[in-house]
């Protein structure tokens, strides 16, 4: 898609997304995004699910669905929004609950929905000595600030988030010359990336999403960094050897499935260092942590978020 569309948008109700978005689907349009809050709602709750969302994250915070398609800017978005507007009215007569049925338009550029975001993204120090820089911004480095230049692109990780904050100050802490750090499910290789600025003699970011080790793989290219190797795949799949420093930043349920493979991969009295975990699953993972021959060093905490240092026994 090139330069600027017609973005016409319905808000509507879960009920009648399926009629309404057929409307559009009839229609000459070149690509059609729902937002249905019941694919939160609904979720079984429990290990691996929604259970942990904010549903602050959908634009209508769970009351209401939205149907959003794209048209052609050569298109007449008042003849559009007129044949939709008498379209909800047949599907409301049918008795469907249409909601709000509100239509709206406006017209958008491509580059927009890919770079808006990159204006509230600024240089931003997280930890004594880190500071996370976008590449597209200047920044002129203070002493004994170290500079992770960062493009996070569709990988989480840009060093604003609570949970990522903690991790860095937990490396600050424990990343000695000698170190070889794990970072699993890298992300946007930020954890990795401070690993080797803080002196780390080894560095590997592993990841089961191809997208986030591009990611990562190009991050660390911008850092002109060579101790670093970034890698796809489960954990003890595809590492060999082990690490002196672990690092996970996901969520508890998925920390505590990896513990065993965690194990398999430290030294003995190595550490490791878990976060993306809320108030409620704290005790969850310091059990399975304990149960596993890992002694708790430090909790720290941020917000809902926890970050856990073990050190494996």
């Amino acid at each position: 898609m090139q330069g600027k569309w017609i973005e016409i948008k319905v808000i509507t109700t879960s009920e009648a997304l399926e009629p309404v978005s057929g409307i559009f689907y009839s229609m000459d349009c070149k690509g059609v995004a729902i937002e249905d809050p019941e694919d939160i709602l609904s979720r079984e709750q429990g290990p691996l699910t929604w259970d942990f969302a904010d549903i602050n994250i959908l634009e209508y915070g769970g009351k209401a669905a939205s149907i959003k398609a794209y048209f052609s800017e050569d298109d007449n978005p008042s003849t559009i929004v007129d044949y939709i507007e008498e379209k909800l009215k047949i599907i409301k007569e049918s008795g469907i609950n249409i909601g709000e049925g509100k239509v709206l338009y406006a017209v958008v550029k491509e580059e927009d929905w890919a770079n808006n975001w990159k204006k509230y993204y600024k240089p931003t120090k997280i930890g004594k000595h880190i500071v996370v820089k976008p590449i597209w911004e200047n920044y002129s480095n203070k002493d004994n600030e170290l500079v992770i230049e960062l493009d996070p692109g569709m990988a989480f990780g840009t060093g604003t988030h609570e949970t990522t904050r903690m991790c860095v100050e937990a490396l600050e802490k424990n990343v000695e010359a000698n170190s070889v750090i794990y970072d699993i499910g890298t992300g946007s290789g930020i954890l990795a990336i401070a690993a080797a600025k803080l002196g780390a003699k080894e560095v590997l970011g592993v990841d089961l999403d191809p997208v986030a080790v591009d990611s990562a793989a190009q991050n660390v290219q911008h850092n002109k960094l060579n101790n670093i190797k970034i890698i796809e795949g489960n954990l003890v799949e595809v590492v060999e050897g082990k690490a002196d420093i672990v690092v996970a930043n996901i969520i508890a349920e998925i920390i505590c499935i990896l513990i065993g493979d965690v194990k398999k991969v430290l030294k003995t009295g190595g550490l490791f260092i878990s976060s993306g975990i809320i108030h409620e699953r704290r005790e969850m993972v310091i059990d399975k942590l304990e149960n596993s021959g890992f002694q708790v060093l430090e909790v720290n905490k941020d917000g809902e978020w926890n970050c856990i240092t073990a050190i494996l026994k």
